[in-house]
């Protein structure tokens, strides 16, 4: 249940962002799922005009730093991308298209309802939360080096092209 959710758009801040899988499923589990997901962002945050700061896709969760895009809100942002995810890759578990252990579940939802926005008014904040994403894979024990882990924006930021965007 969510108590007095308030966004706080419109002062041109950035936006930390998290959202997980409904009932924290792998449903991002495997590299194909995660190549659209990251093809996805790219494609709405060029649509809705919003920089991306930073990212990383998880298995079940995914976090954003985004800014605010031009056209509509973060919301909306997240409306699409989500939307257009979730039917895709529930599409491709029923055609049977996608390994998932998860195939079983298709008629179950796939994203959690709401999405936790932190909105970043410092650049120390900033630094902090973009470290965050890019060590979640390490913390995780998925890899052990951020730049092993490639749904994430740590090349962008070593000065290497991200090569999913």
């Amino acid at each position: 249940m969510t108590i007095d959710l308030k966004r706080r758009y419109g002062k041109g801040d950035l936006h930390f962002i998290t959202c997980s899988c409904y009932g924290r499923r792998p449903l991002l589990g495997n590299a194909r799922s995660r190549d659209l997901f990251v093809e996805i962002l790219g494609e709405v945050c060029a649509r809705y005009q919003c920089a991306l700061a930073g990212y990383v896709v998880m298995p079940e969760h995914f976090h954003l730093l985004i800014g605010e895009p031009k056209i509509g809100t973060p919301s909306t942002v997240m409306q699409m991308l989500k939307q257009r995810v979730s039917r895709i890759l529930n599409r491709r578990r029923s055609e049977g298209s996608l390994d998932s252990r998860d195939a079983k579940d298709e008629h179950k939802k796939f994203w959690k309802n709401r999405f936790y926005d932190f909105n970043v008014w410092t650049r120390k904040k900033e630094i902090e939360k973009i470290t965050y994403m890019h060590m979640n894979p390490v913390k995780r024990g998925l890899v052990t080096h951020p730049k092993d882990w490639r749904w994430s924006s740590f090349a962008r930021y070593q000065g290497l092209p991200d090569s999913l965007l």
